[in-house]
């Protein structure tokens, strides 16, 4: 209950701040540089670059970083997260299908993997039903992995793709600035704080 207390009162403030900065507008002197057309030209921008990098990764996972040129250490952790939970999955389910196969056969009146030769059982039905069940969870957990990893990998490749196309030069600055509030009485100023960048 704290916490969200806190992120709605941090959330109030930026708000706030984002309002009085936007009425401030007009009275603040801002200085901007002009940009001529040769500087825009420099600008190589690619509006299609996040949608091919995400329908590469798509149909094969971690072209899209490989589009992007940044794989050399995506890929191994896109490839060793599948194959680790493509392996979970495949042996939790050859393990389910021992249990359950041995359940049934337990059930039938026939011997199972699970019963000594003399009759006595090395895992109890409960055990058995227990068994499967947790089986069953792990298997189908592994399956949400691989998905979940696959859906990340198409993501973070057309993110990737919008991030490298933006301009991270030298000339871009932020510098925040407080901006005393007169529009209220005299006698109480209010205080808003602005962030400018140019670039």
């Amino acid at each position: 209950m704290k916490r969200s207390f806190h992120i709605f009162v941090f959330a109030f403030f930026f708000t706030t701040v984002a309002i009085f900065a936007q009425q401030q507008k007009d009275s603040i002197k801002t200085t901007k540089r002009s940009i001529t057309v040769s500087q825009l030209q420099k600008v190589d921008y690619n509006p299609l670059s996040p949608s091919r990098a995400a329908f590469y990764s798509a149909i094969f996972p971690g072209a899209g970083q490989i589009y992007n040129n940044r794989y050399w250490w995506q890929l191994p952790l896109i490839y060793g997260g599948m194959a680790t939970s493509i392996y979970f999955y495949i042996d939790n389910s050859n393990q389910y299908d021992r249990v359950r196969t041995a359940f049934r056969r337990r059930k039938a009146g026939l011997p199972d993997e699970f019963t000594n030769p003399d009759g006595t059982q090395i895992i109890s039905d409960a055990g058995l039903e227990s068994a499967q069940s947790q089986l069953r969870q792990n298997r189908d957990l592994s399956l949400l992995t691989t998905v979940l990893i696959y859906v990340l990998q198409i993501v973070e490749a057309s993110v990737t793709a919008h991030l490298i196309q933006f301009d991270d030069s030298d000339t871009l600055t932020l510098s925040p600035s407080a901006i005393p509030d007169r529009s209220y009485f005299e006698n109480s100023p209010k205080v808003g704080l602005t962030l400018k960048y140019s670039f």
